[in-house]
């Protein structure tokens, strides 16, 4: 071959060379980046709930339905993969929750745990994801603690929490002249942390607090303890409780004749599905804060009938808060092309929440997602419309203003 021939040869090779160098260094690169990187080839998140427990029509399964929704809304799939719903009874016990958790993600190959039904079973969870680097989502607990001193970097607080709550209905109460308070409080984390913050909420107020005294969870005789809230002659009973607790506690106390004798019952964490059982003959007039309400605009009344179609009653906001979590860490895995915890909860972290559940939402570094809050008030009978026609909107609190603002904040990851 002659000499011209060879240098022709080297040069031709010394271009497909170069041009396979280039693409290892981009094209390559590129490939690697939107190349989808899903663990098992599916995603997989499960939900911790009371299935059979004092809060089981609040959480269970219609929770389940509505993250199954949020599954299906999205496609049913998520970078080509299948999406797995896992869920299990808890039986409101933080040994089992915790043993749950570790089991999902060691032997189930879990990615997260999107929500987790009452504050200690949420509390323990949470541990055992922090040590796993595991992403946690919580819309059914309510203790402000989950965003002060058990925060951490893959948890998020998402519907509610006791801070928002005490702080809107506390005082809306007091500044309609409810000024002395007694507590009926759940005896565990969820009510040790409503307490205090309306007791902290009616103080600043201008109330005060005479006393407060705590029941077992999902006890069915509350006699001697409303007989204590009715020796205290408070003109206002905090019920510091949620669920089939709350419900008996009012129903026991107008047996008891306390309305009748002058004092008013406040419910400081109440569902739409306590409306319901208790019925708006024995609710009418009581003042509420609430994180979502099904009838609040064409948006809100559209979901949540077809919620309805599968759930047999209307959503409340931890099932609301549930289905847009999900979607969001379903947006926030399609997004980074991975379900790797850090990334995924980086982008959670950066994108607004906007659905039917909220707008505008942010998701702080405490963990708290900020989002407008609502003050209700019960109808009368005769305002309802239709059947879960039972709320009317006496005002909308800002985000900002409805949560424990970062100043306050107990948590280690904000930084001061």
């Amino acid at each position: 071959m002659s000499t011209t021939g060879n240098k022709a040869r080297a040069k031709a090779i010394r271009a497909v060379a170069g041009a396979a160098a280039l693409f290892a260094l981009t094209g390559g690169a590129a490939s690697a980046q939107v190349s989808p990187q899903i663990s098992d080839d599916v995603v997989r998140f499960g939900l911790l709930l009371d299935m059979s427990g004092p809060y089981s029509d609040i959480t269970g399964q219609g929770t389940v339905i509505a993250a199954r929704m949020a599954v299906e809304d999205f496609g049913g799939k998520v970078l080509g993969k299948p999406i797995e719903v896992l869920s299990a009874d808890h039986q409101n016990k933080a040994d089992i929750a915790a043993v749950t958790a570790r089991e999902w993600f060691d032997v189930q190959k879990a990615d997260a745990i999107l929500d987790v039904a009452a504050s200690a079973t949420a509390l323990a969870a949470v541990e055992v994801a922090k040590n796993k680097n595991k992403i946690v989502v919580l819309s059914g607990p309510g203790a402000v603690r989950l965003t002060n001193e058990a925060c951490t970097p893959t948890s998020v607080h998402y519907a509610y929490d006791t801070y928002a709550l005490a702080h809107s209905t506390g005082q809306a109460i007091v500044k309609e002249g409810g000024d002395s308070w007694f507590f009926l409080t759940a005896d565990y984390a969820f009510g040790y942390d409503l307490e205090r913050d309306a007791s902290e909420e009616v103080k600043s107020s201008g109330g005060k607090v005479v006393g407060s005294v705590r029941h077992p969870l999902n006890t069915s005789d509350f006699s001697s303890f409303l007989l204590q809230a009715q020796g205290s002659k408070a003109k206002i009973i905090g019920l510091a409780n949620a669920g089939t607790d709350m419900i008996n506690s009012i129903k026991q106390a107008a047996e008891f004749g306390l309305t009748q004798g002058g004092q008013k019952l406040a419910g400081l964490l109440v569902y739409i599905n306590d409306v319901h059982s208790l019925g708006l003959q024995v609710t009418q007039g009581m003042q509420l804060t609430s994180g979502f309400y099904w009838n609040l605009n064409d948006e809100t009344r559209a979901w949540s009938r077809r919620f309805f179609e599968r759930a047999g009653k209307m959503p409340n906001m931890s099932q609301a808060g549930v289905y847009s979590s999900v979607t969001h860490y379903l947006k926030a895995v399609q997004a980074v092309g991975t379900d790797e915890t850090n990334a995924v909860m980086k982008r959670m972290r950066e994108t607004p929440v906007n659905d039917v559940f909220a707008k505008n939402g942010k998701i702080r570094e405490d963990g708290r997602m900020v989002h407008d809050m609502y003050l209700f008030e019960v109808k009368k009978p005769s305002e309802s419309k239709e059947p879960w026609d039972y709320y009317k909107l006496v005002r909308t609190i800002p985000g900002d203003e409805a949560f424990q603002p970062l100043s306050a904040s107990r948590c280690p990851l904000v930084k001061k």
